[in-house]
């Protein structure tokens, strides 16, 4: 990661908020899924952070790609655009998923040409697929065990247990090819029994649709969930890679292919952020700064993503509890209301967040006119 002395100079050159994006700690990143999970085809999930930089990347470390809307598809299609058609297609086949289990009309349409893998995970999609994209290749997500996950998604995703193996019988009457299960565990999973339980339903589903007939179903795709390693309580990678595996040996024949679709993991730590202390107060007793940026802005993960983001500064000194506030109108944001710092911190100086990679300007608005923060890459060529 960019040192401090590299954050500043930085910030000097292109002013702030500036969100700074180590590509090297990319690669190493792609490089630790791949090697800790050696079965597994790693699909970036482009909406945790879609910068066409942060994609490239990726795309030239050799990952595969979760996409969940039109715009991440041709983002990802441009690093492709100049493939020869054939070689073109086989590559969607083969490294992109529309993970999104809802998708528009015109959406399946458009995707149609491109003979895509898509999820679903109800009856009526079923239909939207005939109709609009009979040319694609479905998974059917399943709902499972979100518990300990900081963003739960099963309440909102996925088909029950009981009911998967008819929803492939109908998608398999219907004209379509369902090519296998997938299922997501919730963002951030800390609760790795998740991904063991979601793993048994989903060999016992894969059971019970080859004992149907529908035995050209080979496709395992485990989601994402996870960890980055924010602070040190978190339960390190390696630990649930080795269940994981062990999970793979143990129920999935070597025939299965396994993808998973890590987002966070892969780029939360990649990225910094630079703001710079625009105004300052003292309320009940306690120091109150405001920066340049927020919770409309890059901070947005501490409203949509339930993250907290640690405020650092480039002073040494005694430090005291302070809150610090983001720069529009609204009094919802507040990026933190308990934050060490040191004391007499003055307008003009820069604070700085580690680990804000996912999740933050993926998600950020215009609100009150504020605009997007600048995002600068290093270390983004090979060197």
């Amino acid at each position: 990661m960019p040192t401090l002395t590299q954050l500043k100079q930085l910030a000097k050159e292109h002013g702030t908020p500036l969100f700074v994006v180590d590509h090297d700690v990319l690669r190493k990143n792609y490089a630790e899924f791949r090697r800790r999970l050696p079965r597994v085809q790693a699909y970036y999930a482009v909406k945790a952070n879609p910068d066409p930089e942060i994609v490239r990347t990726l795309y030239e470390a050799g990952a595969s790609f979760d996409v969940a809307s039109l715009s991440e598809f041709k983002i990802v299609h441009e690093n492709i655009k100049s493939m020869p058609p054939k070689r073109r297609q086989e590559w969607i086949w083969d490294r992109i998923i529309y993970a999104n289990p809802i998708k528009a009309d015109a959406t399946l349409e458009y995707l149609n040409r491109y003979k895509p893998l898509v999820t679903y995970d109800n009856e009526a999609e079923i239909g939207k697929i005939r109709r609009f994209a009979p040319q694609a290749g479905l998974i059917l997500r399943l709902a499972v065990p979100n518990t300990g996950s900081v963003v739960e998604l099963s309440s909102k995703f996925g088909a029950a247990p009981g009911e998967a193996a008819d929803l492939i019988e109908k998608a398999f009457r219907a004209g379509l090819v369902v090519e296998g299960i997938s299922f997501h565990v919730g963002s951030q999973c800390t609760n790795f029994q998740n991904y063991v339980q979601a793993l048994e339903l989903a060999d016992g589903v894969f059971r019970e649709a080859w004992s149907r007939g529908y035995t050209r179903m080979r496709i395992l795709d485990i989601g994402g969930g996870f960890p980055a390693p924010y602070d040190r309580h978190t339960r390190p990678f390696k630990e649930l890679a080795g269940i994981l595996n062990a999970e793979f040996k143990r129920l999935f024949p070597p025939e299965i292919e396994i993808l998973a679709e890590p987002g966070r993991f892969l780029v939360a730590t990649a990225a910094t952020l630079v703001v710079e202390i625009i105004g300052k107060s003292v309320r009940d007793g306690k120091p109150c700064y405001y920066v340049n940026d927020g919770v409309y802005g890059t901070f947005s993960g501490v409203l949509f993503d339930h993250c907290r983001y640690p405020l650092q500064s480039f002073r040494n000194g005694s430090k005291e509890l302070s809150a610090v506030f983001g720069p529009t109108c609204d009094a919802l944001d507040v990026i933190s209301s308990a934050e060490e710092l040191p004391r007499n911190l003055k307008l003009g100086d820069l604070l700085y967040s580690r680990d804000i990679g996912a999740y933050s300007t993926a998600s950020a608005t215009n609100f009150n006119g504020m605009g997007p923060t600048k995002i600068v890459a290093v270390n983004s060529i090979l060197r």
